[in-house]
């Protein structure tokens, strides 16, 4: 039976091709190929959700009164920009009884070529049979595995109905809340649209914070006493750890407010006996770290070469779709599957051709060296970033193969043998008082030989000396260092990921920090580029230098808006509840109620409310258009190829 594969994009849908039987004949929006198999594909989302106007004109004009929102029967309609092609898919379709889905492997990928088949209307009896292709490595040995290994795809629908929750929840929460605060802002006298989204303001809302800590700082002094103990050849330096009678001369972090005391300290243990009251003394290993996933590449692109997150996604884009040398990018996993060990050999021949620098760190690795990060039980739809068996071309962009240097060194680390210290720690009692000596230095360097400019054998850190309990040596002296304390950092691009995929640290419900520790945070890997993106170009966000910073209309519009919209309780919970419903642990309708209760009852507060202080006398709001996103969301997905742009009076909602 001639079966019709359904890609996500062009890219894609040429991968596929190219694993199917020749003679292959192109088409308009499709290939054709060998036994009657026809591959098309999507161009990002086909269809979008429609404005609030395509329900009731009267939403065209933005009024409060008219809030909240809340479409009874939701409607999608065609992208203007790829009407064409989604003619040519709904006639396809039309044409064969055996469809594949071939949609990205995450819940965004299997509802973007869902929602196309049920707008073609197709028949219960020809859904049941439609098979599911889930493709990470576009190299055509690859594609030809997973063309093997298709799947019902009834067994992803939970993932579709988790993307068409957050889908039509974003839009619902977003088009509202922009609305309203919108509306609020200009009462108070500011003209600018206001967005508000279940995931912008919260993380908007942890760079107000973090900037208003830092403008309200008071540095104040402290200090810290290291008992200097002669041993040998050695010199021990060891802090004092102030018992329970200093705490009122301590801050919340125990640092010694008070000179005095660290001088009576001082002068008490000045020539004084020190004796070994514990002794440890270990040699620890340390695992390679686990392979990328986008928010930790991301994170380390941003460490070393000063890429933006939504740069770093772009050089991944081209890597794997137009150059073929990395696995699926946008991928939350740092595992791999067993089966793919087989390849390790191929992959790591295609580095050692393909890329120079790390030709030597090739020869070196032991490919038989099978370690954590291969673990079935922990790869779902799609497994760690990692370079493919395809070499690296002379060509590529300086950007480019910073990338891919990074991908293939933290590949590569996983066949070298694990990074080994010495430890010791020493614990001396000084005239009655607590004193600690540490040391750790490092023996074996392993796979920490790969990190640039590491340091291998030789370490600047002297070793303990071996003493054990119940030794006694002399204090020489107490050293005293006058500190002072410094305001938080402020947020760059790479700490702002961290705190988005560490979420639960910035919670306030106690109950929740447990759950949180379990999601994958806030936003998804797909969308967080873009979500600091799109704060950045709607004015609320700004970029001085390596730090970002909330412009003055970000500071009024988390000032204006409840806590509850602000901090990261409510959005991570309900990213957790998305995940529940792809794992079939939680249902699409208590969801739906639940939220449009939430934004209701957010709806008539600010009905009600006088226009907030924090919106009086903001700048003007800048004359700019932002690109419009697909279904009325904030997401860094590029799913759309050329996305509508609109004037900010127009459209508000996202995430």
């Amino acid at each position: 039976m001639a079966r019709l594969f359904i890609a996500e994009k062009p890219s894609l849908g040429r991968a596929i091709a190219a694993g199917l039987p020749k003679p292959h004949k192109n088409h308009k929006g499709y290939i054709e190929t060998g036994q009657g198999d026809v591959v098309t594909w999507c161009i990002g989302h086909l269809l979008e959700q429609v404005e609030p106007e395509v329900y009731d004109s009267r939403y065209k004009k933005w009024n409060l009164a008219d809030l909240p929102i809340v479409p009874e029967r939701w409607q999608l309609r065609p992208r203007k920009a790829a009407s064409g092609q989604l003619a040519v898919v709904k006639k396809l379709i039309k044409q064969f009884n055996q469809l594949i889905h071939a949609g990205d492997p995450d819940r965004e990928g299997q509802l973007l070529v869902d929602e196309v088949i049920d707008y073609a209307n197709v028949s219960a009896t020809k859904k049941s049979k439609i098979k599911r292709l889930l493709i990470s490595d576009l190299n055509v040995s690859a594609v030809k595995k997973s063309l093997s290994q298709m799947q019902d795809n009834k067994t992803y629908i939970p993932l579709s109905i988790s993307a068409l929750a957050r889908s039509r929840a974003d839009w619902l929460y977003g088009m509202n809340l922009s609305r309203a605060y919108t509306l609020l802002g200009k009462q108070a006298g500011y003209h600018g649209v206001l967005s508000v989204g279940r995931v912008q303001t919260p993380v908007l809302g942890l760079v107000v914070r973090r900037d208003q800590a830092i403008e309200r700082f008071v540095p104040h002094p402290y200090f810290q006493l290291d008992a200097l103990i002669p041993y040998q050849d050695t010199q021990v330096r060891a802090r004092w750890q102030p018992s329970e009678a200093c705490a009122k001369w301590q801050d919340e972090q125990g640092r010694v407010l008070s000179r005095p005391l660290t001088e009576n300290v001082a002068n008490r243990i000045a020539g004084q006996p020190a004796t070994v009251i514990e002794a440890d003394r270990q040699q620890r290993k340390q695992a390679a770290p686990l392979p990328y996933n986008l928010s930790a590449l991301q994170i380390d692109a941003s460490k070393r070469f000063g890429f933006s997150a939504q740069k770093a996604l772009d050089v991944c884009q081209q890597l794997y779709e137009r150059h073929k040398l990395i696995t699926y990018p946008r991928s939350d996993c740092r595992y791999l599957p067993k089966g793919h060990f087989a390849e390790a050999s191929k992959v790591l021949d295609a580095i050692r051709k393909g890329c120079q620098v790390l030709h030597q760190a090739c020869d070196s690795a032991d490919p038989k060296q099978k370690g954590k990060a291969w673990n079935d039980a922990k790869v779902g739809a799609h497994h760690a970033i990692i370079p493919t068996a395809k070499a690296a071309p002379a060509n590529l962009s300086d950007d480019e193969m910073k990338i891919y240097q990074l991908v293939a060194r933290q590949y590569l680390m996983q066949f070298y043998p694990p990074a080994e210290y010495a430890e010791g720690k020493l614990v001396f009692d000084i005239a009655g008082g607590c004193f600690i000596a540490k040391g750790k230095v490092l023996t074996q360097a392993g796979w920490r030989a790969l990190l640039p400019n590491s340091k291998t054998m030789e370490s600047d850190a002297a070793p303990l000396p071996l003493m054990n309990k119940g030794e006694q040596a002399q204090c020489e002296r107490g050293d005293i260092k006058d500190c002072m304390t410094e305001p938080p950092a402020a947020f760059t691009e790479s700490s702002l990921l961290q705190a988005m995929t560490g979420i639960g640290r910035y919670v306030q419900d106690k109950a929740l920090k447990d759950i949180l520790r379990e999601t994958d945070g806030l936003g998804t890997e797909a969308t967080r580029a873009g979500i600091i993106e799109l704060l950045v170009k709607r004015s609320l966000l700004n970029r001085q230098g390596k730090t970002l910073h909330a412009t003055a209309s970000g500071k009024g519009l988390i000032d204006a808006l409840p806590d509850s919209a602000t901090y990261p309780d409510m959005t991570a919970d309900w990213e957790r509840q998305l995940q529940d419903m792809a794992d079939q642990q939680c249902a699409y309708h208590p969801f739906m109620h639940a939220l449009t209760e939430r934004v209701t009852g957010l709806i008539e507060t600010v009905k009600i409310a006088p226009p907030p202080p924090s919106l009086k006398d903001l700048p003007a709001a800048p004359a700019r258009t932002f690109k419009r996103r697909r279904q009325g969301t904030s997401s860094s997905r590029k799913r759309t190829s050329k996305p509508k742009r609109e004037a900010t009076t127009r459209k508000a909602a996202g995430q």
